[in-house]
């Protein structure tokens, strides 16, 4: 037991050239024997855990005498493998999953869902024209011949809810799928979005917007607020940096702007800059009265609502009457959401109080059919709101 110990010793000091070297009884050294400090230990009663405890109080023992740093102790216990449990063991690991992304629309796409809007035929075909003028600017680039140096900027005239907006925002797409644009993003803005409260602010803000726009379409709506004061400083900080933006960026920024048509004119010619980038000109007309009747089917289809027969007879008298008695503030496209939007608010009314009577007389839930339909009765109540 004594050589065991003193070879365990050996084995934590010696490789260390300041550690002593337990020597066993009868060999000369300065350090103490082992057998002089080692207790007198039979082997039969000491197991494993004594033995720890044994070869701890020797080390102590022997650092005291020595004057050196207590080792840690070594652990001669044997650690039993354990089963292998739900805790720990590693899953394995599943890769991330990305949900798929669309896939972008090829410009024949985007010029088909152009072409299935309600109304403005004029403008698809002028759209049409444009992006065929593209396809071949393009191709004459690609074969290094000599190409037009034409602007795109636009100007969009028209009453509101006439599709501006959803034009541009295809528009955009369009741009960027024929390699015109990079991103085709369309950020849409008015004037509270440009203009800034103080004098200099102005042209950080909108030089800010107009980072946002780099890669697509940047669309300003109600566009002549920003001249139609005289003495309208900011107005005129906001068009200068608009300006200087469409020139040092004119390969990666698209500028759109929109409004009432006698008041867009007056826009454009109030600045010789503006007259000089925009030259397209779209014009956007009120819808009729038949195209008014599309919209609201079309509001219907989307949400699952179907107008009744006679219900549709009065909706068609009511919106050839508001084609033609329209003023400039006629909202088009809003005004027959708004109507929508009352109308299945009345048919709600309407059903909730049918629920209460048939829970008194316990009656049958309502059916589809009923949930579904847009009777006179709330046709006239829509147009009563």
């Amino acid at each position: 037991m004594t050589d065991r110990l003193k070879n365990l010793y050996n084995e934590l000091y010696g490789d260390s050239k300041e550690s002593p070297t337990l020597k066993s009884e009868g060999e000369t050294g300065d350090v103490p024997t082992l057998d002089s400090i080692l207790p007198d230990l039979s082997p039969e009663l000491i197991d494993l855990d004594q033995l720890q405890k044994e070869i701890d109080e020797v080390t102590r023992a022997v650092n005291e005498l020595c004057g050196m740093e207590e080792p840690k102790p070594v652990n001669t216990k044997q650690v039993e493998p354990t089963e292998p449990t739900a805790e720990t063991e590693t899953a394995p690991t599943e890769p991330d999953e990305k949900e798929p992304e669309e896939p972008e629309k090829t410009v024949e796409e985007l010029l088909e869902e152009l072409d299935h809007l309600i109304g403005l035929d004029v403008v698809k075909k002028d759209i049409h024209s444009l992006i065929d003028f593209i396809k071949i600017n393009k191709m004459r680039e690609a074969r290094g011949m000599k190409t037009s140096d034409v602007s795109y900027h636009m100007v969009f005239s028209g009453n509101p809810g006439t599709g501006k907006t959803t034009v541009a925002r295809l528009l955009a797409q369009i741009y960027k799928a024929i390699g015109l644009l990079e991103k085709g993003q369309l950020i849409e803005v008015d004037r509270s979005g440009l203009v800034a409260g103080y004098l200099g602010q102005t042209a950080i803000k909108t030089s800010e917007v107009i980072k946002s726009a780099l890669g697509g379409v940047l669309f300003i709506d109600e566009a002549y607020t920003l001249s139609s004061e005289a003495g309208d400083s900011f107005g005129k900080e906001c068009i200068a940096t608009i300006l200087k933006a469409m020139e040092d960026h004119r390969d990666e920024l698209v500028v759109i702007v929109a409004g009432y048509d006698n008041l867009m004119k007056e826009f454009i010619e109030s600045n010789p800059g503006l007259q000089s980038r925009f030259n397209k000109y779209f014009n956007f007309p009120d819808y009729t009265g038949e195209e008014l009747e599309q919209i609201f089917l079309l509001n219907c289809k989307k949400n699952g609502y179907v107008a009744s027969e006679d219900g549709l007879v009065l909706l068609r008298e009511v919106f050839q009457k508001m084609y033609e008695l329209r003023d400039d503030n006629f909202g088009n496209g809003r005004t027959i959401r708004n109507l929508f939007e009352k109308i299945i608010n009345c048919q709600a009314g309407r059903l909730a109080d049918l629920v209460e009577e048939q829970v008194e007389s316990e009656k049958k839930e309502l059916t589809d059919e009923e949930l579904q339909t847009l009777t006179v009765e709330d046709v006239k109540s829509g147009l009563a709101c």
